[in-house]
């Protein structure tokens, strides 16, 4: 599939400088702008008098398969990623189908190390306190006193 999106990818890009370039070489209505710049009279002197409507022509073409490239390539994108985020969901559910049931009611001990002791579990707990005690003294020595307002009582 990679593959096909690849290739279909590469001829878009030669689409669209064909495109371009057929865009640049035509005629324009008064005698100015870029088809003249990139020499306008080339085209009349490859494809006649009648240029301006092969041109014309080519170019129509030249913009559908365009759009064709575009819609066909957005599509393939799309079932790709559909397949990629299916085959995603089938090892989540693999995973959440082989994983404990009540891991989640499990409490803070349980999830150290799998030896853990309770002496382990209590270790982690005073630190846990003296964290929280840090915060509440840092809390209380930033927040501001109880009048703001200096030289009013």
């Amino acid at each position: 599939m990679s593959f096909v999106i690849a290739f279909l990818t590469f001829i878009l890009f030669l689409v669209c400088l064909l495109l371009c370039l057929l865009i640049l070489v035509q005629l324009p209505k008064k005698e100015a702008g870029m088809g003249t710049a990139f020499g306008g009279d080339a085209a009349v002197a490859m494809f006649g008098a009648g240029s301006g409507n092969a041109l014309t022509r080519m170019t129509k073409y030249t913009a559908g398969i365009f759009l064709v490239l575009c819609v066909l390539l957005t599509a393939l994108n799309a079932a790709k990623n559909r397949s990629r985020s299916s085959a995603i969901e089938r090892e989540l559910s693999k995973t959440a189908a082989t994983a404990p049931a009540n891991s989640a009611a499990q409490p803070f001990s349980s999830l150290l190390a799998p030896n853990a002791t309770n002496a382990t579990a209590k270790a982690a707990s005073n630190i846990a306190q003296r964290v929280a005690d840090a915060v509440t003294n840092a809390v209380k020595a930033t927040s501001p006193a109880t009048n703001p307002v200096p030289g009013k009582n």
